[in-house]
């Protein structure tokens, strides 16, 4: 969960609070010298050159040394809300956004993924979601299926991602809008009830999250589908 500004600044000490104020302003600067070049060139035809999104990928403006610092001046238990903050501050490109993932550590990651919803990137982010629901760390599995999934995964990815929730023990109610994009959705009824059977047959339970999507699948005002298939006997 994401933490204000005005609660970071209860929480954080002194030191930490004046760090965070020069990162803010860094970045804030850094956004607004950006727009003003990109509309200066959009004034001289040449707008395409000045574009942020078009700059080089190995350019990084000084706010981005500040996002990997911020552990280290705010506190671990901070740092996913002041890296947030970092990226809004900036209104950050997707080249920035792209840079901060590929080569950030997990954690660093997981802020980018947590703030995607708050950008102005439309679906151009879509493959950093996608790499992160090919991980194995829930961390960054939970992450990606907050509101920025819920508003640009196609529907074959977004059912796919919701069993690699239920495959790696990411609790359901971490996938962003869950009953919204559930409903009524015959497919992912179809492929959460397959699971359940497979759980079954191999004499496992079906975890509870499973049963709470299925249900969340069934039309208003129709009854949930049945979780799984009998378990096979010796006779059959």
């Amino acid at each position: 969960m994401l933490t204000s500004r005005e609660e970071l600044d209860a929480e954080l000490g002194e030191a930490a609070r004046a760090w965070l104020d020069a990162a803010l302003a860094e970045a804030a600067d850094d956004a607004a010298h950006s727009e003003a070049a990109a509309g200066g060139a959009a004034r001289s035809g040449a707008a395409a050159d000045a574009s942020r999104t078009a700059a080089s990928p190995y350019a990084s403006p000084s706010w981005e040394l500040r996002y990997a610092a911020a552990g280290r001046h705010c506190g671990q238990r901070h740092a996913d809300s002041v890296r947030s903050l970092l990226l809004v501050e900036a209104r950050a490109p997707l080249a920035s956004v792209t840079r901060l993932y590929d080569q950030g550590t997990a954690a660093e990651r997981r802020a980018v993924l947590l703030t995607l919803h708050l950008l102005d990137l439309g679906d151009t982010a879509l493959p950093l979601v996608e790499d992160a629901l090919r991980a194995n760390d829930t961390r960054l599995v939970a992450a990606a299926v907050g509101p920025y999934a819920a508003e640009h995964l196609a529907p074959h990815a977004w059912r796919h991602a919701v069993l690699k929730c239920l495959f790696t023990e990411v609790p359901v109610a971490a996938v962003a809008r869950l009953a919204d994009r559930s409903r009524g959705d015959t497919e992912l009824a179809r492929m959460l009830t397959d699971f359940a059977a497979e759980r079954t047959a191999a004499g496992r339970p079906v975890p509870e999250d499973l049963r709470t999507a299925l249900a969340l699948t069934a039309p208003a005002g129709h009854p949930a589908p049945p979780t799984a298939a009998p378990a096979p006997t010796e006779d059959s």
